[in-house]
C-alpha cells in the first residue's frame, strides 16, 4: 500500500508541476478572449451582391458596450472583406493571409495592448468566415488555467484508477517468481539436503539473493556431510574394542568386573543407534508395508526381552492400512519405542494399530506435558541417571519425518504415556473397467 500511496503522490505533484511551469512560461502579456468571435460572426450576413454586412445585433451590442476599443476584421473565403473599429495599420497587410489561417493569438508586448487580437475560423449566417478581432483582455492566471484544464481532471482520474487496480496486479505479477522460492525455502528441512532455490521466472533483481542463499545452502550440505563421515567412522571403529572389551568383561570371574556389562551394552546401543542414523542418509527402501504384520512380528521378536523384564506386551489391530517406507527402519521405530516403554516403568505394554498410524501405550509413571517435546532432543534424559543412551527416540523422529510421518507424545489415560506415530496412507487402488 505505501508504494501505491508513494504513486500517487508523485502523480499529483507532477500535476501541479506541470500547471506550475505552464503558468510561468506563460509570461507574453495579456491575450484576447476567444469568445468574441462567435458574437461577431452571428453578427455578419450577406448584402447585395454578396457582400458582407454588419447587423447590430444585442449580443454585439452588449460587446461593443464593455469593450469600447473593440475592432475586428472578417473575411470569407472569396477574399470578402468587412472590418469595423481601428484596425491597426499593422494588420493591413495581414489580411491578405487570413483565408489561410484558422487559429491563432497575438499579444502584444507594450500596453495599452491595442495589437493583441485573436484569430478565428467561424460558421456565421454569410458562411465560413476567417475573423480576426480584438476585444476584453485578460491574463493567463492559475486560476484560469486551471479552468481551462477541467478536461485533463477526467484524464488524470482515469490514470489514477487505472494505476489503483493495474500496479497491484503488476507487482503481484512481478514477484511471483519470489513467492514461489519462499514456499521452496519453507519446505526445505533437515531432510531436503542438496535443494536449491529455482532461479526461473525470479526478477533479475533477485537473482543474486537465490545464488548467494544457494551456495550457503551448499556450505550447509558440505559442513553435514563432513559430520557425518566422521560420526559414522567414529562409531564403526567404536564397535570392534566394544565387542572386545564384552568378551573379557563375560569372561571375568571377578563380579565387580561382570557388573561393568551393563555399561558396555549402553555403550554398544548409543554406537548402533549413532550408525543408524547414518544410515538413514544412505538407505533408499520404498515399499508397501503390512503395517499389522511388521508390528505383530517386531513384537514377537521383542517378546523374550519383555518377559525377561518381567513386563507383558499386547498387540491390537484396528483397521489397519498398508504404508509405504523402509521396513527395517520401521521396526527399529516400533523397537525402540517398546524399549523405552519398558525402560520406563511400564509394565504391560499395548501396541495398537489404527489405519496408518500405530501407538505404544504403557502404564508407566507418564511424561511431563513441558516434557514430550524435548524428549526428541539428541542426548536428551528425562531422568539424568538414566541408563538410555539419549537417541533413542531421535531416531525415531527421524525415521518417521523421513516416511513423511508425524510422531508425538500423549498422556494415557490411566497416567502412562502413549507414543502415537502416524504415516501417510496409501490410497486403494482404483479397480480397472473392462
Amino acid at each position: 500500500m505505501q508504494p501505491l500511496l508513494l504513486q500517487f503522490a508523485i502523480l499529483f505533484i507532477c500535476f501541479l508541476s506541470v500547471l506550475a511551469l505552464v503558468t510561468r512560461i506563460d509570461s507574453g502579456g495579456p491575450y484576447t478572449d476567444e469568445g468574441i468571435t462567435p458574437v461577431i460572426a452571428r453578427a455578419i450576413a450577406r448584402g447585395a451582391g454578396g457582400s458582407l454586412v454588419l447587423r447590430e445585433t444585442p449580443e454585439l451590442a452588449a460587446l461593443r458596450a464593455e469593450t469600447p476599443s473593440l475592432w475586428f476584421m472578417a473575411q470569407d473565403d472569396a477574399g470578402r472583406r468587412i472590418s469595423v473599429g481601428p484596425v491597426p495599420a499593422q494588420y493591413a497587410g495581414f489580411a491578405s493571409a487570413m483565408s489561410n489561417l484558422s487559429y491563432g493569438h497575438v499579444r502584444d508586448r507594450i500596453a495599452p495592448y491595442s495589437l493583441t487580437a485573436v484569430l478565428c475560423r467561424e460558421a456565421s449566417p454569410a458562411g465560413p468566415l476567417t475573423i480576426l478581432a480584438h476585444g476584453k483582455l485578460t491574463r493567463l492566471s492559475f486560476t484560469v488555467l486551471l479552468a481551462s484544464s477541467l478536461a485533463a481532471v477526467p484524464i488524470f482520474l482515469l490514470m489514477g484508477l487505472v494505476s489503483l487496480l493495474a500496479t497491484p496486479w503488476i507487482v503481484r505479477r512481478s514477484l511471483a517468481g519470489v513467492a514461489r522460492i519462499a514456499n521452496e525455502a519453507q519446505r526445505i528441512g533437515a531432510g531436503s539436503r542438496g535443494t536449491r532455490l529455482s532461479e526461473d521466472e525470479v526478477p533479475v533483481e533477485i537473482v543474486p539473493l537465490v545464488r548467494a542463499v544457494n551456495d550457503g545452502l551448499g556450505r550447509l550440505d558440505e559442513s553435514y556431510e563432513r559430520q557425518r563421515r566422521f560420526i559414522a567412522s567414529a562409531a564403526h571403529e567404536l564397535r570392534t574394542p566394544i565387542a572386545i572389551l564384552r568378551v573379557k568383561v563375560d569372561a571375568a570371574q571377578e563380579a565387580s568386573t561382570r557388573k561393568l556389562g551393563a555399561d558396555i551394552e549402553r555403550l554398544a546401543n548409543l554406537t548402533e543407534q549413532m550408525l543408524d542414523l547414518q544410515r538413514l542418509d544412505t538407505a533408499s527402501c520404498d515399499q508397501e508395508i503390512d503395517l499389522a504384520a511388521l508390528v505383530r512380528r517386531t513384537a514377537g521378536d521383542l517378546a523374550p526381552l519383555v518377559i525377561a523384564a518381567d513386563r507383558s506386551i499386547e498387540v491390537v489391530v484396528e483397521h489397519a492400512r498398508p504404508i509405504r517406507g523402509d521396513p527395517g527402519a520401521i521396526e527399529r521405530v516400533v523397537t525402540n519405542l517398546v524399549q523405552n516403554a519398558i525402560e520406563h516403568g511400564g509394565r504391560h505394554v499395548v501396541i495398537r494399530v489404527q489405519g496408518s498410524c500405530f501407538e505404544v501405550e504403557d502404564d508407566g509413571p507418564g511424561i511431563p506435558p513441558d516434557e514430550r517435546e524435548r524428549v526428541f532432543e539428541a542426548f536428551h534424559r528425562l531422568r539424568p541417571r538414566s541408563t538410555g543412551s539419549g537417541l533413542g527416540l531421535h531416531l525415531v523422529q527421524q525415521v518417521v519425518e523421513r516416511h513423511g510421518g508425524h510422531v508425538s507424545m500423549l498422556g494415557a489415560p490411566d497416567g502412562g504415556t502413549i507414543a502415537r506415530v502416524e504415516f501417510p496412507g496409501i490410497r486403494p487402488a482404483t479397480p480397472r473397467t473392462p
